[in-house]
């Protein structure tokens, strides 16, 4: 009997431990499960808020009235021009919307988001920010979200009511509606880090608009996206080829003109895969600038400088009334 107790002894030991053990491990796989990875958090945050943003936006009239008056003066161009495009039988109309529609997300990422940027930061956002863990990350996630759904809904919009009103072009066939969809993404991820690269070193709200306006209407012009890019010098087309705009209304006139359209571009061709590389380098740009831009920002809010960048608010304000 003392024998069978003492073997039984160290049975009943082990298969304790083993118990203990194997508790001791759901309970660590549990709380694992229960405590998702800080990235999950920071997107989950993000998605949240950009969700907030988005009805906050479509709640607003005031904003809405900006994106829809550049709709309005897209048509209404269109609606005045029935020239050809030369050397082609494509209407000149169905090109300056395409160019119209490059613009309007490009305007989107590179001055509307800038614009929102520093509104924010003036307010404190960004001194919030610096004492919420991962509010950078999530703070970029919503951004995007809400930035993304403002350009996707504009474009939607231009496209749909230029067809319904002034015969506008639509992408022909599966290969036009895909080429659409990921020239539109590539753009807005060349120039929405960018954009944020740039909303946090503006200085202030009031300078933001004329700062970003000017070389953007000087893009505008040169980049193609209103009237066939040879009949600009070389030179001009040289430079315009730097830049994300130029790229985004020739993918976009790929996706909605037809195969013809393409003697009126100065390489006889899309470029598809040039249009590719080019974009994806601005994104890359953008990403390496916006971040680290931001966090710099972010750690030079405090609450002295909030209060007296809007001490200066009010006493500029007092003195233009």
């Amino acid at each position: 009997m003392r024998g069978t107790e003492v073997t039984s002894a160290p049975e009943a030991t082990g298969t304790t431990g083993t118990t203990d053990t194997t508790e001791g491990a759901g309970a660590a796989s549990r709380e694992a499960g229960g405590a998702p990875h800080p990235r999950r958090r920071y997107w989950r945050a993000g998605l949240l808020r950009g969700g907030i943003e988005l009805r906050h936006l479509l709640r607003n009239p005031k904003e809405l009235s900006g994106h829809l008056v550049n709709v309005v003066v897209a048509l209404a161009l269109a609606g005045y021009l029935s020239d050809k495009v030369p050397g082609t039988q494509v209407p000149m109309a169905h090109l300056t919307l395409s160019g119209f529609a490059a613009y309007l997300l490009f305007q989107i990422g590179l001055v509307n988001l800038p614009q929102i940027l520093v509104t924010e930061r003036e307010e404190g956002a960004l001194l919030r920010l610096r004492a919420t863990p991962g509010g950078i990350p999530a703070y970029l996630v919503a951004k995007s979200l809400l930035v993304v759904a403002m350009a996707f809904g504009t474009l939607v919009l231009l496209l749909g009511t230029a067809a319904l009103l002034v015969d506008g072009p639509l992408p022909h066939g599966p290969g036009g509606w895909l080429t659409l969809l990921w020239v539109s993404a590539l753009g807005l991820l060349a120039v929405v880090p960018l954009g944020a690269a740039i909303g946090a070193v503006l200085p202030n709200p009031r300078e933001a608009l004329a700062l970003i306006m000017l070389p953007v209407m000087a893009l505008l012009i040169t980049s193609g996206a209103m009237f066939p890019l040879t009949a600009l010098p070389e030179a001009v087309q040289k430079i315009a080829s730097v830049f994300p705009l130029k790229w985004m209304a020739q993918g976009l006139r790929s996706a909605l003109l037809p195969d013809a359209a393409r003697a009126a571009e100065p390489a006889g061709s899309w470029e598809l895969p040039t249009v590719a590389l080019i974009l994806t380098a601005w994104a890359v740009l953008g990403f390496l600038l916006a971040i680290p831009l931001l966090r710099r920002a972010a750690r030079r809010e405090s609450g002295s400088r909030l209060s007296e960048r809007h001490r200066r608010a009010g006493l500029s304000g007092g003195q233009a009334a």
